[in-house]
């Protein structure tokens, strides 16, 4: 059965990534190993440009058609000015939602080649395999009322509601136990329960989750800030974290360091079973190096990993590409953030070319 790989470049070094990924998944589909259609469309900022909406509806139509999606990234300064609900950004939150991925999946682990590249101390960070599991169309991105709103006095007052339903956060639960299953076994859940009620509510409702379904799994439960100051401390403490929307969004954008670099990190946002997946490197468009060609791909292409993981059917495919570009780094292969002077596509050759060595040479190297 043919799979349909859709493509969203976006903006800045968005298609810059993506297109690494793009020739690693057509030359997988070229030898064969996959029968992959691999189709594009306009996003984001662009799409905006070109369309006057950062998501065009025939693009949504696609993206619920394919079986996967591949995004790079969207925003930059251009489109600062434009208001928030035809910003780029507001294409993002419109994909999630339209995708139904209500469950976003962020990996930081750490490659052993790059456990000095991290800001921490090497012995705290080599061997880091951390899966964040983060709601992802929910919370205070999501919850209205929202908005500026001019007040009599003449200030000006800004609100944005966090709000959760029960069913909301025992569906994401559900994923981070089921995942911790096949790990670790352990989850740590993370919110603001002792000032938020959403946050309580998130708590009581993990932990009937857990006694229900779930109680081989072994359940922690952590405040947000604490466990900021935790992955600081001791980030291999922790398996499975499930958290909110925005504390998700936070805490494994700090712990893309720990890895060496926020171009390291891959991730995946899916939702019910059969749904397609969509799949994103964590980092943003970054519209100071656009163009020249020294971004890391990595993030997209361990991206692309989880796709043929989760939504193509092709786990064997995700261990290959795991693999490539663990056998790149490991033959001392670097972009300009990891401390090297590989260009973007430099990167991609060298996966390229550790792809198509024999699964034993790549697992020895």
């Amino acid at each position: 059965m043919t799979k349909t790989l859709l493509l969203l470049p976006g903006d800045g070094i968005g298609p810059e990534v993506t297109e690494q990924s793009r020739r690693i998944a057509q030359a997988i589909a070229d030898g064969g190993a996959i029968d992959l259609r691999i189709d594009s469309g306009d996003f984001g900022g662009m799409a905006f440009d070109r369309h006057g909406t950062p998501l065009p509806d025939d693009v949504l139509v696609r993206a619920l058609a394919a079986d996967a999606v591949l995004m790079g990234a969207v925003g930059g300064p251009q489109w600062k000015g434009c208001g928030y609900d035809v910003r780029p950004e507001a294409g993002l939150l419109r994909l999630r939602a339209g995708m139904n991925a209500y469950a976003n999946l962020r990996p930081a682990y750490c490659f052993a080649p790059l456990a000095s590249a991290s800001t921490l101390k090497s012995e705290h960070v080599a061997g880091l395999d951390v899966l964040f599991v983060r709601e992802l169309t929910g919370g205070v991105y999501f919850g209205a009322p929202r908005g500026i709103e001019a007040l009599d006095d003449g200030q000006r007052r800004g609100i944005n509601t966090h709000v959760y339903t029960s069913a909301e956060i025992r569906r994401v639960a559900e994923i981070a136990f089921q995942i911790a299953r096949t790990r670790r076994n352990q989850v740590c859940s993370v919110e603001k329960g002792n000032v938020m009620e959403a946050g309580l509510l998130w708590r009581e409702e993990v932990s009937a989750l857990h006694a229900e379904k779930y109680a081989d799994v072994e359940l922690s439960h952590m405040l947000a800030d604490n466990c900021a100051m935790q992955l600081v401390k001791n980030p291999r403490q922790f398996d499975v974290i499930l958290t909110d929307n925005l504390f998700g969004d936070i805490l494994s954008d700090t712990a893309a360091m720990l890895t060496g670099s926020i171009g390291m990190l891959p991730s995946a946002a899916i939702g019910d079973p059969g749904a397609p997946g969509l799949y994103e490197p964590i980092h943003g468009s970054a519209p100071d190096i656009a163009g020249r060609g020294v971004a890391n791909p990595c993030a997209s292409i361990l991206s692309l990993a989880m796709a043929f993981r989760h939504s193509l059917g092709a786990p064997a495919i995700a261990d290959r590409i795991d693999a490539a570009v663990a056998s790149a780094l490991d033959a001392g292969v670097r972009t300009a953030d990891l401390g090297g002077d590989a260009t973007t596509a430099g990167m991609g050759d060298a996966v390229l070319a550790a792809l198509a060595l024999p699964v034993a040479d790549r697992v020895e190297a």
